[in-house]
């Protein structure tokens, strides 16, 4: 019996997944779809969808996949990022034009967190506690660098803007896995130029960070940036290499903050990609794309 062409093709070619496909990836790292349960061919299976199903061999891939996923998650472009974008655009125009940026001061987005409200043992804004014993009292940053409240609010804005663009954020999750602590890097041009009128000595790149609890929890930063076959661990008692602008290392409370900086060796490059490691965590940042 001979086919009609037409019929063959319909043979060779992959039978899309249904509706009432099951599909997932076995503790082994094969990939199956499935039409009943009762087939899947290994026990904890992780079922996924099949547009989820990762890449097979992801040691392959020029980038890690799970720094594709995240990329993809933190695009400004992505519509569903969108949303919060048109949203923020509404509020600007609402509180003041949108294509100038907020005088200091005058920032009509709070950013999150609880800065300026001293804790009753009357610790500084938004921490409570000492400096943790790892480290010796932090220097305090150059008299010519302190900042009004406001300046901390507007600091703590751009970096939570600059997300969109050159994302730079830890994560770090409770045993539940609710966000516990935020600890976000950020570039900006005009806070270096402010810090070079201060120290206009030495270093490279001049960073901020800040750190968000959404539960109470303990900060440390250990920070190590890798470039290339360039590493640098700033030392946190060196007002030269990190200081923190608002709060301190330590314990923080829920809705507690802190706001710091950190001076790059000059040998290492903002337009090129960073390994960033805080504690056990690693991302991978690119500070001006």
């Amino acid at each position: 019996m001979r086919l009609s062409i037409t019929a063959l093709l319909l043979l060779l070619s992959p039978l899309p997944a249904t509706a009432a496909s099951i599909s997932g990836v076995c503790p082994d790292g094969s990939i199956f779809i499935v039409h009943d349960r009762a087939r899947i061919p290994c026990r904890a299976a992780k079922e996924v969808a099949p547009s989820d199903i990762p890449p097979v061999r992801p040691e392959y891939l020029p980038r890690p996949y799970n720094w594709q996923v995240y990329r993809e998650g933190a695009n400004p472009n992505n519509p569903y990022n969108l949303i919060d974008s048109a949203r923020r655009v509404r509020e600007l125009q609402t509180h003041g034009s949108a294509s100038a940026p907020p005088a200091v001061g005058t920032s009509p987005i709070e950013p999150r967190g609880a800065f300026g409200s001293a804790g009753a043992t009357g610790a500084r804004p938004g921490v409570a506690g000492a400096p943790p014993a790892w480290a010796r009292a932090p220097e305090p940053p150059p008299a010519t660098l302190t900042l009004s409240q406001d300046e901390v609010r507007d600091l703590f804005l751009i970096v939570e803007l600059s997300q969109r663009t050159a994302p730079g954020r830890f994560v770090k999750e409770d045993a539940r896995g609710d966000a516990a602590l935020e600890v976000s890097i950020a570039w900006s041009a005009a806070f270096e130029a402010r810090f070079r009128e201060s120290v206009p000595r030495g270093g490279g790149g001049v960073l901020l960070f800040t750190v968000l609890a959404h539960q109470p929890d303990v900060f440390h930063p250990n920070f190590t940036f890798v470039q290339g076959h360039e590493t640098f661990s700033p030392t946190p008692d060196d007002s030269l290499q990190f200081g923190f602008l608002e709060g301190g290392a330590g314990e923080l409370p829920t809705e507690g903050v802190a706001l710091g900086y950190v001076v790059l060796p000059s040998q290492m490059d903002l337009s090129e990609r960073f390994d960033l490691y805080w504690n056990d965590r690693r991302i991978e940042i690119l500070l001006q794309p």
